[in-house]
């Protein structure tokens, strides 16, 4: 079975291992993941398969032109999908919500949010430009996607310069050289609360508690639209540039249950 993935993952061009790990001082290893590997013969994917929580796998769908495979991970009911692949310059994983993926091409449209899927531009899209990432109805950058507005106007005391853009978990910022915010709620952010709390909720504890006052709070934005303009760069990807005002949203992925088996981050 090893063989047989491992073949599976060098259709696309890359190397895989499967990591065992042991249990150690009667404490149990972690469970499954998936992540991306570095040793001196270059980048590899890396599923650790430990011997109390290994699922089975399965490789669903291989698309050697595209560099992508789609995983399936069998365990205690569960079928958890897995796009594996190579994007501009690295490779990648990332875990796929719903039921009915089955191939490649239809993770990639299941890793897309909602306000592409609905768009007329994305609709009126042939099979291959859907899967590029630059079309009319979208441009994306890693796992990040803007869809132009092109009637926001924006008032130039609101736009913010040099903006960072991060899904949070310990990833690399995007930066957005313009951006506007519109509506959300603003809380109060916090290492020790790092969702917020609204108004009352932030003077409720700082009455209760006048000693988390010292906590180094923020006072930001939640659930805010936000849009982009101009460059957004990454270190790992190739700058792009808006031209003129564009929605920004994430990929679904944290909306599947196997995200927590995903150790990669971009």
């Amino acid at each position: 079975m090893d063989t047989h993935l491992i073949r599976k993952f060098e259709r696309i061009g890359a190397r895989a291992k499967i990591i065992r790990p042991v249990r150690r001082w009667n404490r149990a290893a972690s469970a499954f993941s998936i992540d991306i590997g570095h040793d001196r013969h270059g980048t590899f994917f890396e599923l650790s398969m430990p011997e109390h929580a290994a699922p089975q796998l399965e490789i669903l769908d291989v698309q050697p032109d595209l560099r992508h495979l789609l995983l399936l991970a069998r365990q205690d009911g569960n079928k958890d999908k897995f796009l594996c692949g190579h994007d501009e310059r690295h490779w990648f994983t990332c875990a796929v919500p719903g039921t009915h993926v089955s191939s490649v091409n239809t993770a990639m449209d299941a890793l897309k949010p909602d306000a592409v899927l609905n768009s007329s531009a994305y609709r009126g899209l042939g099979g291959r430009e859907r899967l590029r990432r630059r079309n009319a109805a979208f441009i994306r950058q890693g796992e990040w996607f803007f869809v132009p507005a092109p009637d926001l106007i924006v008032p130039e005391r609101l736009i913010l310069r040099r903006e960072p853009l991060s899904r949070g978990g310990g990833s690399k910022s995007h930066w957005l050289e313009n951006a506007y915010r519109s509506g959300g709620e603003a809380v109060w952010v916090s290492k020790q609360y790092p969702s917020g709390l609204l108004e009352p909720a932030y003077k409720a504890l700082i009455a209760r508690q006048p000693s988390a006052k010292n906590q180094n709070w923020r006072r930001m934005t939640r659930d805010a639209i936000l849009y982009a303009r101009g460059n957004v760069s990454h270190g790992d990807h190739a700058t792009i540039h808006l031209r003129g005002w564009h929605r920004v949203l994430m990929n679904t992925e944290g909306q599947a249950r196997a995200s927590r088996n995903v150790a990669f981050l971009d």
